[in-house]
């Protein structure tokens, strides 16, 4: 799939759902799940052990249905890494050159984070396809929104305390998508395998975005 595709799936979907977790082993059921919700774009963060092969796993069983991703990719070896393992995109908590550099060598989409306007507007001019603000429970829609006036052509994924009652205000504001972690996907559900309760959750904010973009 090439950037344009990947970010019109990704603007389309809404969601960027971010997955961390001490357990490998269940994630790609999670990711069922979050598929079987409607939640199209998963992040597999490398903070989870072997992540390469959760992404690996992950995207054999069902990547014809998802677009997926790395997270938290610090280094060039480790996008690399990602991305041989199946990720399509790739996103960091900071902006690195390298990093930037493995994803235009081989097509995918990045998505560096950034907070203050001088940082935001680096990495775009460094060819972030998207900037992921973070963490934006800290500055809030209103900062996004202030944001988009001086940079309407800069894609904000805003990241970090993105739930259900934040969410359409973030999209209102002119967020690009939602990057949801823990709102999304909690560490009980994990560990108590409720795979049902993911699902739901699922729904509900495919639901949210839906509504916030119609303006309900």
């Amino acid at each position: 799939m090439d950037k344009y595709r990947q970010l019109q799936r990704i603007h389309q979907s809404g969601l960027v759902a971010i997955l961390r977790s001490p357990e490998p082993d269940p994630l790609a059921d999670v990711c069922q799940a979050l598929a079987s919700g409607g939640v199209e774009v998963i992040e597999i963060t490398f903070t989870v052990p072997q992540a390469h092969r959760v992404l690996e796993q992950v995207a054999r069983r069902i990547g014809s249905q998802v677009l997926l991703g790395a997270g938290t990719v610090l280094d060039a070896t480790t996008a690399r890494v990602a991305l041989l393992s199946g990720a399509e995109f790739l996103v960091s908590p900071h902006l690195d050159p390298d990093v930037l550099e493995v994803a235009q060598t081989y097509g995918a989409v990045c998505m560096p984070g950034a907070m203050t306007p001088t940082e935001v507007f680096q990495a775009w001019k460094q060819g972030a396809d998207v900037v992921k603000v973070f963490p934006a429970d800290v500055v809030g829609p209103g900062f996004l929104k202030a944001l988009r006036g001086p940079l309407p052509q800069v894609r904000l994924l805003p990241t970090g305390g993105i739930n259900l009652e934040t969410g359409p205000k973030f999209l209102q504001a002119g967020a690009f998508a939602l990057g949801v972690g823990s709102s999304l996907v909690t560490a009980e559900m994990v560990r108590q395998r409720r795979w049902d309760q993911v699902e739901a959750q699922a729904r509900a904010f495919v639901q949210m975005v839906q509504q916030a973009r119609r303006g309900s």
